[in-house]
Formats: structure tokens, C-alpha cells, sequence
């Protein structure tokens, strides 16, 4: 064994409280190296009394190592533990004084986990396990209400771009509820909707008035009510990280500089606040002057911004936000908004935007979730011919280990967004990539969301080709990729297998573009079978019950002499299932 490799801490994502009765423990091992992985547990006051010797599961892997993980239910919520690993003739044991090849004499020198304090157990929404998230821009959804558009305003899907409005509104919205009932969609995520002078939004200058051209406050109360009678949650984008130029505390810095009492709201390196040979002499989100950044540290400022945070939870009994730019905002500022916004409704879902490993923020005092940008990237290279099954296979490995369960389970998965090319072109324009995306969406861990107009077959690169106007008329749109999300969409909501059974890869090799993987919980049992080539491909695998069908069809589907082999289009796939009990 190559001992070097071995890693586990008592702490974050490898021990951890998924509820109050239970503690996930993980170990990382190299690549193919260890044969077979034990916890030895039990209670350090009663060891004897309590102990257990738990075969761990291999639940991951990646280019490099192996995860092995293991569900413990301690008798009395503590837990001291430690690790065999056998290879062979080899065995060592892990503990928390090192590695050895002696048995522990417990409970001296193990690894702890010293109480299940309740208060401390992670807990993600459980509405947000189920939900099927739409993405809306409101001003490229659908105008609504023509009284309320801006001057001057376009015809309705031209051609955006970073300045143009084409009178998109929350009446829009209103207008078409029905239409995302009708697709199976449970909750909206929307870009900002506050007062703004861009048709983007993302630079505030009014946190608590909805902008005039979406609408009003009163309007978008009536449309979260709608959404609720409806069943679809609502979560609204918080720019916290910066506002606009014209948001009034910063015209008072630029008016009167270090005077002002909000010169300390942001961060101004030099007085007074302006543009000086083509940078700001203040921070902003990037390098956009009209963008100053927030000093999130100023008590008076922080009062101000949760303050925001809970008007609208109260006002309109929003169910989470979307938190933009929240890599770049103290884990302070964070910690006391959560407790803010749990206090004020306990079900708020929290989704943060990080691009990167986001661990530091999902460790159960900030939020509930991110923006899961790597997932995107990993499924659209492979489904693009841009890695084999087994690389594949290693990078969502590598993604599922990222986080604890908890958080795998609502992270925040989407295939584009508005800062995106958009998932049709993103594809080459070919529908059946574009499927096999989709249904890898619908069938993997964690919350699925769809950008508005993919699932009617809009196109678009970057920003800001891919913030196109909707398209409404039914003969421009691609109605049999609608009816596909539709299928795909109802499918994850019939069966919580499919939204919080076990993931596993069961086929995935070097030089083989084609994968077989399986969700799986107590009731049910998935396979989905993709073939990811140009070519018809047959993939088999061993299977001895004969009692399986086609989800989508019901078309009982057996193996023969307990192989399973399934015939697959070019960019074909199926899925299959049977009933466990």
C-alpha cells in the first residue's frame, strides 16, 4: 500500500452528521491500491459494549485515488473510530496518532467524533431535494406590459446586446405560469429584479423597489403568491458583493468623499472616488467603474444589506436567494445572512455563486448550495467527444467527493446559464448530445435547473447572445424538445431514486466513450445506458433478474443468461428500471 496516500480528517467532508442520528465517515486511498476498507467503531466509554467492525464502500474515485465511505449510527451520538486497509497479505490500521501496522488498543489514540449536537447537523431545505429549477431573465422572457417598457425599446426577439431592452416584465411571467406548470417546473430562479439602470441588472441602485420596468413590489408579491398556489418556490439574486453607480450612498462618496458617511461602505483606496487613467481609484466588481464593490465589514452597511435580505423573505414570503458574486464577500458577511435569513424563514434555500470547489462555503453556516459551474464544464466535455468514460467517471468522482451528501443533493446543477453560451450551441447544434446532456441532468445528484428557452431549442453564444428574447410562437419552436424536458422532467419527479438514490458508475473504461450508471435506494433501481459515438453501439452488463423495464416506455426488458445487452442509437440512450420491493 502506498501509505503516503492514505488521508482522512475528523472533520468537513470526511466526518461528518448527515441527521442527528448519523455519521458519515470517509477515507481516501490510491488509485486501485487497497482492497477492502473497515471502520472499526464503537463508544469510547463503552467500547466493548458498542464496537463494530463496518465494511466500507468504495463510493468514488477519481484520476488518482479512491473514496470509500461508510454510514455509522452510533448508540449514543458519540463515535471513536478508526480504519483497516487490506491489500493482500497487508493490513494497516489509521488512527488518530498515525498509521501502523498494529491493531488499535481502543479507545486511546483513535479518531472522534465527540457528539451529535443537533444544532450543529448541516440542514439543506428538503424542498430544494425535489425541486426542478427554471432560470428566468425577466426582461427576455416575455413583455407583459407594454405600458411599462423603456425608452427606446426593441422588437421582440432581435438581436441582444449589452445595452439593448426588448420590455420583458413580471406580468410577462404572470402571463406564462401556467405554460411552466404544464413543463413540470417546481421552482424560479430569477436574475435581479431591483431597480437598475442596465437591462441586466446586476448593478442596483434601489434594493427594495422592483425596477419600474419589470413592474412593482405589489406585482411581484402577486406573482410569488401565484407561483406558490401553483407549487413553484421563488428565489430572487441578491447582488450583495457590489451595486450600481447610482445607487444613492455612493453618489453621496463621489459628492462628498472621505466626509460622507458611507465612505466607508466601500473600498476607497483613494479619495476622491473617480476614474483615473482608465481605473477607478475604488474597488469594484472586476474593473467596472459603475460597479463599486462593498467593504461587507462595515457594521452599518452589513445592517443595511441583511436588512434587505429579510424584507423580502417577510414581504414576500421568498423562498431563498441566489447569492451573486459570493467568493468575493467575507465569510463573516455570510454567516450572520444566514442566521438572518433561517430565522426568518427555516426552508430558505441558499445558493451561492462560486465556480470553483466551494467547500468553505458548504460546510453548514453559509449555504445550502452553489452554482455548479464544474458539473456543467465536466458534461459538456465528455458529451463533446472530449474525454473517454473512465476520465469521465474520475471527474464526477472527483465532484461527488467535493462536498457532504447533504450538499450534494441540492448543489446546484445546470447545463448553461445567463453568463453561458447556451446549451444547444454549447453542443454544435446537434439535439442528440444535447439529449444525452439532459438526461445525465435529470438523472444525476443534486438540483436541476433549466435556462429559460433551452427546452424549446434557443441557441446563443456568450453574453450576450445568450440572453435571447423567448420564443412564444408555437411554430418556431422545437415542440419535440419540449415534449422531451417534459418526459425527463416528470420522470425525476415520479421516482425519489432519481433525485436521492446512490450514484454509481457500472461502466465507464479507457478509450470508450459510452457509460452505464445506476441510481439506486431501497424501492428502485436505475440504469441509464448512453452511447456517446457516432456509431449504433450494444453495451452489456451482468444482470441476473429478469423482472427489468424501460422507463420511459414500460417495455419489460430482459437479459440473456444474466447479461444485459441493449442496443443504442448513434448518441443513443436508455433507461431502465426495476422495483425492489
Amino acid at each position: 500500500m502506498l501509505l503516503e496516500a492514505l488521508y482522512h480528517v475528523p472533520r468537513d467532508k470526511w466526518a461528518y452528521a448527515y441527521d442527528p442520528a448519523t455519521i458519515h465517515l470517509r477515507i481516501r486511498t490510491k488509485r486501485d491500491d487497497v482492497e477492502r476498507v473497515f471502520a472499526l467503531t464503537g463508544d469510547k466509554y463503552d467500547w466493548k459494549g458498542t464496537y463494530q467492525e463496518l465494511a466500507m464502500e468504495k463510493a468514488a474515485h477519481d484520476r488518482m485515488f479512491d473514496y470509500w465511505e461508510v454510514s455509522v449510527r452510533p448508540r449514543f451520538k458519540r463515535l471513536s473510530y478508526a480504519f483497516k486497509l487490506v491489500a493482500g497479505a497487508e493490513t494497516v490500521y489509521m488512527q488518530d496518532s498515525g498509521i501502523q501496522t498494529e491493531e488499535p488498543t481502543p479507545p486511546g489514540e483513535l479518531f472522534e467524533f465527540p457528539y451529535i449536537h443537533e444544532i450543529e447537523v448541516f440542514k439543506v431545505p428538503e424542498w430544494a431535494k425535489q425541486a426542478v429549477f427554471y432560470q428566468i431573465m425577466p426582461e427576455r422572457f416575455a413583455n407583459g406590459d407594454p405600458s411599462n417598457d423603456p425608452k427606446p425599446v426593441e422588437a421582440w426577439g432581435g438581436k441582444p446586446t449589452r445595452e439593448n431592452y426588448f420590455g420583458g416584465d413580471l406580468q410577462g411571467v404572470l402571463d406564462h405560469l401556467d405554460d411552466l406548470v404544464d413543463l413540470g417546473i417546481t421552482a424560479i430562479y430569477f436574475t435581479p429584479l431591483f431597480a437598475a439602470p442596465s437591462n441586466h441588472k446586476y448593478d442596483t441602485m434601489d434594493y427594495k423597489k422592483v425596477d419600474p420596468h419589470f413592474g412593482d413590489n405589489a406585482l411581484l408579491k402577486k406573482v410569488v403568491e401565484c407561483c406558490h398556489e401553483r407549487g413553484i418556490r421563488v428565489v430572487l439574486d441578491a447582488v450583495f458583493n457590489h451595486c450600481g453607480e447610482q445607487f444613492p450612498p455612493f453618489q453621496d462618496v463621489l459628492k462628498n468623499g472621505a466626509a460622507s458617511p458611507y465612505a466607508d461602505w466601500f473600498h476607497v483606496n483613494q479619495f476622491p472616488a473617480r476614474v483615473e487613467n482608465g481605473f477607478p481609484t475604488y474597488d469594484t466588481f472586476g474593473f467596472f467603474p459603475k460597479m463599486p464593490k462593498f467593504n461587507t465589514a462595515n457594521p452599518r452597511l452589513k445592517e443595511y444589506l441583511l436588512g434587505v435580505a429579510e424584507y423580502w423573505i417577510k414581504e414576500i414570503k421568498l423562498d431563498g436567494w441566489r447569492l451573486d458574486v459570493a467568493n468575493e464577500i467575507d465569510h463573516h458577511f455570510w454567516r450572520e445572512f444566514r442566521q438572518v435569513v433561517k430565522k426568518a424563514n427555516p426552508d430558505a434555500y441558499l445558493i451561492g455563486e462560486v465556480w470553483s470547489d466551494s467547500l468553505n462555503w458548504l460546510l453548514g453556516d453559509q449555504f445550502d448550495s452553489v452554482m455548479n459551474y464544474p458539473f456543467a464544464d465536466k458534461v459538456l466535455e465528455f458529451f463533446n467527444g472530449g474525454m473517454d468514460g473512465c476520465a469521465f467517471s474520475d471527474e464526477m468522482g472527483a465532484l461527488i467527493m467535493r462536498y457532504p451528501q447533504q450538499t450534494n443533493e441540492v448543489v446546484f446543477n445546470m447545463l448553461c446559464s445567463h453568463d453561458t453560451p447556451r446549451l444547444l450551441t454549447r453542443v454544435g447544434g446537434d439535439k442528440r448530445k444535447l439529449k444525452l446532456c439532459v438526461v445525465f441532468l435529470f438523472t444525476y445528484i443534486g438540483t436541476p435547473c433549466v435556462f429559460y428557452g433551452d427546452e424549446i431549442g434557443l441557441t446563443g453564444e456568450g453574453d450576450p447572445d445568450c440572453r435571447k428574447c423567448m420564443e412564444w410562437d408555437r411554430s418556431k419552436q422545437d415542440r419535440e424538445l419540449y415534449d422531451f424536458y417534459k418526459l425527463m422532467i416528470a420522470l425525476r419527479k415520479k421516482h425519489i431514486a432519481l433525485r436521492q438514490g446512490r450514484f454509481r458508475f457500472l461502466h465507464a473504461e479507457h478509450g470508450d466513450p459510452c457509460i452505464i450508471y445506476e441510481r439506486m435506494d431501497e424501492l428502485m433501481h436505475f440504469t441509464v445506458w448512453m452511447n456517446n459515438t457516432p456509431e449504433p453501439r450494444t453495451l452489456t452488463h451482468p444482470m441476473q433478474t429478469s423482472d427489468w423495464r424501460d422507463g420511459l416506455t414500460e417495455e419489460p426488458v430482459a437479459p440473456a443468461g444474466g447479461v444485459m445487452n441493449v442496443s443504442l442509437d448513434p448518441y443513443g440512450f436508455r433507461i431502465l428500471y426495476r422495483r425492489l420491493k
